[in-house]
């Protein structure tokens, strides 16, 4: 099963409305295409789809997205609105990946840049990792630990603390991946004698600067995507960047 992650897309209702650096569209038009070539069976879209949370900005999203040559669904980021995603498309909470199960959890809180889970989530996530047996994969919009660049730790995943306490019950969880970062990122968390390994993907936009204090872009770096195979109890992934 091959799975890919795109996340941060910052798409405006302008089609041609310019990032920072970049042109959004064209850019996640170069990671589709790119995409394509790789042959996913699913891709998971994993927040900020939109920076202007327009109606526009969701629709043009979605006649984007649609050209990939695999399934697709999406969450949302801190920067996207739930409800306009969800008239376009359903915003799932579990994929079947044969071997593997992916939960897609939505740590949004409107009006902040980072993202909490709270303990409604948390008590639903615990019943939903005891209800199957298989490895499970979980995607989510923000980083549930420090990545090592200031400016993003200080808005990530608020109640990491407890999302570990509660991932520390259920061996069944093997990886995590989350978007908001802008930058490919790879670390694990030991949990009672186990690793569970963590997993940040570029953006399909522009892309920050690593290690950074405070905001910075990354003007070398393209946008980009993470591939992960999927096999019985096993995992494979890279990071793949696009040529504009």
């Amino acid at each position: 099963m091959r799975l890919i992650q795109i996340t941060d897309c910052h798409l405006y209702a302008a089609p041609e409305a310019r990032g920072r650096i970049g042109v959004p569209l064209r850019q996640l038009d170069a990671v589709v295409e790119a995409v394509n070539r790789e042959r996913p069976d699913r891709v998971v879209v994993s927040g900020d789809i939109s920076q202007d949370e327009s109606a526009a900005s969701y629709e043009l999203a979605e006649r984007t997205l649609s050209r990939l040559d695999a399934p697709w669904c999406w969450l949302p980021g801190n920067h996207d609105r739930t409800d306009l995603m969800a008239e376009r498309r359903a915003l799932p909470a579990e994929l079947d990946l044969g071997d593997w199960r992916a939960l897609l959890l939505d740590t949004q809180v409107r009006g902040r840049e980072g993202g909490e889970l709270g303990p409604e989530r948390l008590a639903a996530l615990d019943a939903r990792l005891a209800g199957d047996d298989r490895p499970t994969l979980l995607i989510m919009h923000h980083p549930p630990l420090a990545i090592g660049t200031a400016w993003l730790d200080a808005i990530g995943l608020a109640d990491a603390e407890a999302f570990w306490r509660l991932i520390a019950l259920h061996h069944r969880v093997r990886a995590v991946c989350f978007g908001h970062v802008h930058q490919a990122f790879e670390g694990a968390k030991t949990l009672a004698g186990r690793q569970v390994v963590v997993y940040g993907c570029p953006a399909a936009s522009d892309q920050f600067l690593p290690g950074a204090t405070t905001f910075a872009l990354d003007e070398a770096a393209r946008p980009g995507y993470r591939l992960l195979d999927l096999g019985p109890g096993a995992l494979e992934t890279r990071v793949a960047r696009v040529v504009l």
